[in-house]
């Protein structure tokens, strides 16, 4: 009898033991500070997946930019240092240009997840980087041009930068200085706050939402419009780690992860009209460019980052043979 109790407890450990390592555990690291609207909405998303995935597949967030640089993120996933990302496709782009087809975009992660363009993204990095694709979030929300002083424009209505310092990144360069023909100065997010303080920049692209979250309404009073290019926020997985997690784990992961993209999008809607509201209540000021100037400025932004897209795409062994394929899946021209 008691070596059945005790064989019966040997089996009942071991049982337990197995079911304790079948839950797969994923690291993860996103790029830009915790109180950023956008990293708000990806820990959102690990809460969904930790409790859809209680025993079965858990997130382990390590942090943001200071677990490991916000540039040095994407290799780190490739390279398995980490299994998940969040950051910005601009990011990686000179490994994987395709993704100026979302900053492009003129439609939303839910209809691109239903004509084909997320899967598409998806073989992408896949083939391109051993990265798999697994949601574009926050989608939805565009660019703005934000300056400290009163913009000028010159006779015909354009806008005028002579003078101007401009931040720039890897999103908005090639609108910034192939069209614009601005001097810009890279500058990582975290890097902007003081670089404004000390006069370093006194303008800069961002998206409609998280300007107060950074703190930058303290030194920027002036809102250009229209706004131009769609957010390119994804999360990507070591495509290795992606192989070895469970069928149900992937399940839960992509399950959740669609769920959110179309949540996110409703959710951040709300938070642009209600940041717009309280910075011209503080006294933002909003100066629009009109007529041929404006349609001008809008198509440049496109065109001049196409460009690039197009031209980074034809230097890849791969070549450009997707180029126009999605440009159809991720730009709607009947909403212009």
């Amino acid at each position: 009898m008691r070596m059945t109790l005790f064989g019966g407890l040997a089996a009942g450990a071991t049982l337990i033991g197995a079911m304790a390592e079948a839950e797969d555990t994923i690291s993860a690291v996103h790029a830009f500070p915790e109180t950023l609207i956008y990293t708000q909405s990806f820990l959102s998303f690990v809460d969904k997946v930790n409790e859809a995935g209680k025993g079965v597949v858990q997130i382990e967030v390590r942090g943001g930019p200071e677990a490991i640089g916000m540039f040095q993120q994407p290799d780190a996933v490739r390279d398995g240092i980490v299994d998940m990302v969040y950051t910005p496709g601009s990011f990686y782009g000179g490994a994987l240009p395709e993704k100026d087809a979302m900053v492009t975009a003129n439609i939303t992660a839910v209809e691109a997840r239903a004509n084909g363009g997320t899967d598409l993204m998806n073989q992408i990095h896949q083939e391109k980087m051993g990265l798999y694709y697994l949601g574009w979030f926050d989608s939805g929300v565009s660019y703005n041009l934000w300056t400290r002083d009163a913009p000028e424009f010159d006779d015909a209505g354009n806008l005028k930068v002579d003078g101007l310092k401009l931040r720039g990144n890897a999103v908005y360069n090639a609108f910034f200085s192939n069209y614009l023909k601005a001097q810009v100065i890279d500058l990582p997010t975290g890097d902007v706050y003081s670089a404004l303080q000390r006069g370093v920049v006194d303008a800069t692209g961002w998206t409609q939402i998280g300007l107060i979250d950074l703190k930058w309404n303290e030194f920027l009073n002036y809102r250009i419009e229209p706004a131009f290019f769609s957010t390119d926020l994804g999360v990507i997985v070591n495509l290795e780690k992606w192989n070895s997690l469970s069928d149900e784990s992937r399940k839960i992961l992509q399950d959740v992860a669609i769920a959110h993209e179309r949540e996110s999008v409703e959710a951040l809607a709300g938070k642009r009209d209600a940041d717009f509201a309280a910075l011209e209540e503080a006294g933002m000021k909003v100066v629009s460019l009109e007529g041929e100037a404006k349609a001008n400025y809008l198509a440049a932004s496109r065109e001049k980052t196409l460009e690039r897209m197009k031209t980074l795409m034809a230097e890849h062994p791969s070549g450009d043979g997707n180029y126009d394929k999605l440009i159809d899946l991720y730009y709607d021209p009947s909403r212009n």
